[in-house]
Parts: C-alpha cells; structure tokens; sequence
C-alpha cells in the first residue's frame, strides 16, 4: 500500500491543478476580462440628455455638443506642457494637477483634464492633438436653455463627485449628473444610458479596431424627454413682474395639483451654470449674501402666513362647532385680553359675522374664535392637539411631498410643542393668540400657501403638488399625485369662507385690485418681519402677502405671493397675484394700471437697509 501512495498523491494533485486551470479558463471569466485590460480599451458613447418641455409643448431645454479633453496616464508620453497649458486656457501648475489627480485615479483608466470645451475651443485644439500621446477627445452634451427663466426650478448639471463615482456603479469621474431641480429630481430618466465600445490594441498599444468585432459593444439610449406642469409664460411673467424684489410666487392648478408657476425672486439666467464658466458663476451666486439668488424662496423660505390664515381659522372654528355664520364679534380697533394684552385692529363696521370678518381681516373675530376653539378642551394642550390635526391635513407643517428636490416643512406648534415653550407655566389659549392671524410661531412656504388656498378653492380636497406631467409623451400615472387629498373640513363649511374671500376683491381690503370679468376670491396678509443686527432682534419693515384663486366657481388657478419688506397685502403681493391670474386665464392684461405700478416699483433700498442703517417703514 506505501508503495503505491506517491503515486495517488501526485495523481491526486494533478486532478486538483487541472481542475482548478478548467474552473479558471472556462468557467471563471474574470481573469480574462483582467488578461485583456492591457489590449482592450474602453471607450463611452455618451447619450443625449433628454428633452423639457412646458406642459404646453413649449422647449425649455435641449442639448449642445460639448467636448472633453480626455487622459489615459500611463500613455502619456513626454510632452510641452507650456503648449498643451496655453491650448487649453489653464496653467501649467493646473495641468500638471489634473495629470497628477487622474494618476491617483487610475493610470490605466481615461479621466477627464478639460471638461466641456466650446464647438471653437475643440477646433483650435484637434488639429494638435496628435502631438499628445496619451491625450483624447470624447464628445458629450452640455444643456442649451432655450429660455432665459426658470433656473430655479429647471437647475443645472455638474461633474459627479468622487463620493458619488463610489456610491454608483453608473458614474464615473467627469460623467456629469444632475445637481439641483428637475435635473436632479429627474435625472435617472433624463440622463439615458451609456454605450459601451472595446477596443483591440496591438503590442505597441496602438487602436486596431473593435475586439471580437464588437460583438460586446452596447448602443448609447438617449435620455427620456419630460415634460413639465409649468406654464412657461405666465413662470416668465412671475419673474418680470418680481423684479428688484424678494419672495416667491406659487401658482397651482387646484383640480390636478399641477404647479403651474414657481417663482423665486432674486433670479438668474440658467445659461450661467453651463460648461466651462459654471463654476466661477456659481460661486459669485453662492456668495451673494444680500439677494440669495441660490434659495429657492417658492419652497425654501418659510414666512409666517399672516391674514390668509384667518380662513383655516374660521374653517376650524365651523368644523368645531365654536361658531356659525350668524355668529358677531364686536371689535374696538382690536382684542383686549390679559393684562393690559391687546391685539390690534384697523377700522371697520363691528360687530362682525364670519363672512365679513374675513373679507375685512378683523383680528378681534379671529382672536376670539381661536380662544373658543382651543378652549372647548378640558386641556389647552388638547386643544392645541385638534387644531394642529386640522391644519396638518390641508398640507400646512409638513413636506408636502411635492416632486422637487428642496423645501422645509413649515411649522404648525401642537401642545407638546407649548409645553416645551412653557415648561414650568401652565399655559392657555391667551398665551398662543397670534396663531388665529397667522402669526406666533406659525411659519408656512409660499407652496404651502398656494396648496391650502388650492384647498379652499376644491372645497375640501388638493392633490400633491408636482411639476411632472409626462415621460416621453405618457401622462403620468403615480397614485401619489393623481389621488385627492381630503382635508378634516366638512365641505358645507366652505362656502361662507369662499364668500369671504370673494367679498375681498368686491367689497374688502382687495377691492381695488379687481380683475374685469374674472371672479376672484383671494386674502390680503401682511406680516411682521424680524432679523438680528448685531445681535440685536430688530424688526423690519412688514412682508407682503396674499392668496387667492379664480374663477370663483369653477377654479383654474390658485396662487399664493410672498414679497419680502412689501409694506402690507395689497400693495405688492396682492397687485402681482391679480396681474398673474389674468395672464393665466385671459393670455393678457387688462389692468395695465397695475402691471405699470409693479413694473416702475422697486423694493432694492429696502433689502440694503440692514447694511446701510436706514430707517425701516413699519405698520405703514
């Protein structure tokens, strides 16, 4: 038997050595795809980004060849980089950086030195690129904005990151990706995919042609075109209309959700962020401390909602059963409660029932029908707790989940919230008072604005809001925006508060602004406004709001605008809403008084009185 053992044991290790070389050759090929990696090359073709359109089929965005000046390392052969430096408009430090960091890369792999050079900068520089061993060409698409609006929303594309490369399978270093709006929100459907070619190299590394004839080779698959809810002349009116001022505007379509308009004002030109010069205008943007042209104020900058509120409050107040329409509240210049507390009021006609009240913004009705509403609860935090359930379902303290990459959630305070205010006080209706008007510690976007008036509009119902309405030409179909959203409100209760806001334009605080043949229903609001200077909690002159929708039977549009320092309701905000409800619904503008006013008035002193020390103007 010992005889015969070396014998099985060399046999035995043969039968292991050939098959492990069968598993190795046959069945595993990864070793071959590492044995060809110094004769086979890859090469991307990149796909055409896809198309936006206005839900109009208006082109807001197409594409523009671009080209990158490509580098593969380890082939690179000694070169003037003086010359390569001066052809690509950088340094010679800057070269050598860009070769130093594609280096730490991948010697083997391409990466990109020059990204998107100009039609003109590529035809100076590929009559000597063969000078350049190791250097190439690589053509792709850089966005061409065909309007001169909508940065905000439509955003831009940059290079991915290198956290980004690591995160996706899909990316790599110089691919370029979406970096903020639809862009962003959309761009694994906007960006196609990538055509993948191998090519064979010979023993001195020169190109011979497809390996294995192309039989791996992948076609690139252009980006899916969308197309947008966004009405792209009255989003160009909003932004004509909001120069030389700050705030935002959100038009939306009530019986669809579809947003129609988002505004943000300060604006920019998109084109500003294209190729090469994207960078540099970015950061100028960036540091733009006084406008903040890179917030997006429709659904970032959150305002305390002012009088609109009064209608969610006299919604609440008839769901609760607090009060009824019959029911009058006198009003002498204002609430008295407390000690020595006291909540303002304008002059009007008092006592007041509901309907009035509304369309003549009285606080004391407001103030005295919140009170009732929180105290109806053996607690004020219960209370609080009901409330803040009825304001949560038109949308108000939360995300909204709208299909756009940025926003804040607003904020509507509940009792535990108080009871952190007040840990150590057993706190009561009189102590939140502000809330019935819109003030306290309420804070909403203009998106929340515009979705709770879209609200009002419905009679009880919204849908998300969203800014897509179809790929490649197919509606949209997520459940998530095509199903209604119903608020805690019954809908009888709506019709006084409609009525209300219709008595506005008619007889109310908006009755200068009226429309000729558009019956709107809309609410002034005007909002006290507070910054630190330094370190001093100082308060500046009032920002402007109103909302409103039309026509009043058969809505269209709801808006909400929000002009920063705008003084009160009326003035700004409620002029601009009027003028974007005619445009919308009659394609023009009849009221050119108006249109003049806005146009000719600029609020640009105002947001440099912070800085210059000028006096502020308000309750004026």
């Amino acid at each position: 038997m010992r005889k015969f053992f070396p014998i099985v044991l060399v046999s035995l290790t043969g039968l292991i050595f050939l098959i492990r070389l069968l598993y190795l050759q046959v069945i595993d090929r990864s070793y071959e795809a590492l044995s060809r990696n110094n004769a086979v090359s890859i090469k991307y073709d990149y796909p055409q980004r896809g198309y936006i359109f206005d839900r109009d089929g208006n082109l807001l965005v197409a594409n523009q060849p671009s080209y990158d000046v490509m580098a593969i390392p380890r082939e690179i052969k000694e070169f003037d980089t003086i010359e390569l430096a001066s052809l690509l408009n950088i340094t010679k430090e800057k070269l050598i950086e860009r070769l130093d960091k594609a280096r730490i890369y991948s010697p083997r792999l391409r990466s990109v030195i020059i990204p998107q050079l100009t039609q003109d900068e590529f035809a100076l520089l590929k009559e000597k690129m063969r000078k350049y061993k190791g250097f190439y060409i690589q053509k792709r698409s850089l966005r061409d904005y065909k309007v001169n609006h909508s940065a905000s929303v439509l955003g831009y594309i940059s290079e991915v990151t290198q956290s980004e490369v690591k995160e996706s399978s899909y990316y790599k270093l110089g691919d370029l990706t979406g970096r903020s709006g639809v862009e962003k929100q959309y761009e694994s459907l906007l960006r196609g995919v990538k055509g993948v070619n191998y090519v064979q190299k010979d023993r001195f590394n020169r190109e011979i042609g497809p390996y294995k004839n192309g039989i791996y080779d992948t076609l690139s698959v252009k980006g899916k075109d969308i197309t947008l809810t966004l009405d792209q002349e009255l989003q160009a009116y909003g932004e004509k209309l909001m120069q030389n001022k700050h705030g935002g505007i959100v038009a939306i379509e009530p019986k669809s959700g579809e947003l129609l308009s988002v505004v943000t004002a300060p604006f920019y030109d998109p084109d500003l962020l294209v190729g090469r010069k994207r960078s540099g205008n970015y950061t100028k943007l960036y540091y733009d401390s006084i406008n903040k042209p890179l917030l997006n104020r429709g659904l970032q900058a959150m305002y305390p909602p002012g009088s609109p509120f009064k209608a969610l409050t006299g919604l609440v107040a008839l769901e609760e059963g607090v009060t009824d329409i019959n029911t009058k509240e006198s009003c002498s210049h204002g609430f008295r409660y407390g000690r020595n507390a006291k909540m303002g009021c304008h002059a009007h006609a008092s006592p007041l029932a509901l309907t009035p009240a509304l369309a003549n913004s009285c606080n004391a009705y407001f103030a005295k029908t919140y009170k009732r509403i929180i105290e109806k609860y053996p607690t004020a935090h219960k209370g609080m707790d009901v409330w803040y359930n009825h304001l949560s379902s038109f949308g108000l303290g939360n995300y909204l989940g709208n299909d756009l990459p940025v926003g804040q959630p607003g904020r509507i305070p509940d009792g535990d919230y108080y009871d952190k205010w007040y840990p150590n006080t057993r706190w009561a209706a009189t102590y939140t008072l502000s809330n019935a008007i819109g003030q306290g510690e309420i804070l909403a976007t203009p998106i929340q604005m515009a979705n709770f008036t879209a609200a009002i509009a419905n009679r009880g119902y919204y849908y998300t809001p969203h800014i897509l309405k179809a790929i490649d030409g197919e509606p949209i179909k997520d459940e998530k925006f095509t199903q209604k959203k119903k608020t805690s409100i019954s809908k009888e209760h709506f019709e006084p508060i409609v009525e209300g806001m219709h008595q506005v334009y008619t007889s109310g605080t908006a009755k200068y602004l009226q429309i000729p043949n558009i019956e709107i229903c809309g609410k002034t609001g005007t909002a006290e406004n507070f910054t630190r200077i330094d370190g001093k909690r100082t308060q500046l002159t009032d920002h402007s709001l109103f909302v409103a929708f039309a026509p009043k039977d058969d809505p269209k549009i709801a808006i909400a605008v929000i002009v920063e320092n705008g003084y009160w309701g009326s003035r700004y905000a409620g002029r601009i809403a009027s003028l974007m409800i005619e445009k919308y619904l009659k394609g023009k503008i009849t009221r050119k008084d108006m249109e003049q006013w806005i146009l000719s008035h600029s609020l640009e002193e105002e947001y440099l009185k912070p800085y210059s020390g000028e006096e502020f103007k308000i309750n004026q």
